[in-house]
């Protein structure tokens, strides 16, 4: 047994395949978690890049970050568990692997990010340095492209 086979026979898996309503709750859920992530993540993002510099990083930014991270792991759950209906069908999905690629590009930006003492300062009322606003700019592309390239998923 491989372990897309192992993923698909997963019992969560079979539940979603059986039934309508548990695969609307979940897709509804990883609807909500991708919402959450993006609607959280692009306004910090732009403040960092510079738009909205009446609003104070201090205030929104820990907020802005933590309700980004809450939406990310409901999103990842959400998505392993969609996943599991069809691995061997996602893997062979050109855009499932171009969103892949670009969530992992869009998590080291955010790690990188998050590390660098730019983010830090700016967090506790520092200028905003010049690479932490190309960063800002780079996570806002990424997760857009993320959430184009789920979107392209089902059209493929």
């Amino acid at each position: 047994m491989t372990v897309v086979d192992w993923i698909a026979d997963w019992p969560g898996a079979a539940l979603l395949r059986g039934s309508a309503t548990a695969y609307l709750l979940v897709n509804a859920a990883h609807i909500l978690g991708i919402g959450l992530l993006v609607g959280a993540i692009l306004p910090l993002d732009l403040r960092l890049a510079g738009c909205f510099r009446a609003v104070p990083l201090a205030a929104i930014g820990p907020f802005l970050s933590r309700a980004a991270a809450f939406g990310l792991a409901a999103a990842a759950l959400t998505g392993l568990w969609l996943f599991s209906v069809r691995p061997a069908a996602y893997i062979g999905n050109a855009a499932f692997l171009a969103k892949m690629g670009l969530l992992a590009l869009a998590l080291c930006n955010v790690g990188l990010q998050h590390i660098g003492p730019g983010y830090r300062a700016a967090l506790a009322g520092g200028a905003v340095r010049p690479a932490t606003r190309i960063a800002a700019g780079i996570s806002a592309a990424a997760w857009i492209a993320v959430l184009v390239a789920g979107r392209w998923i089902g059209f493929v």
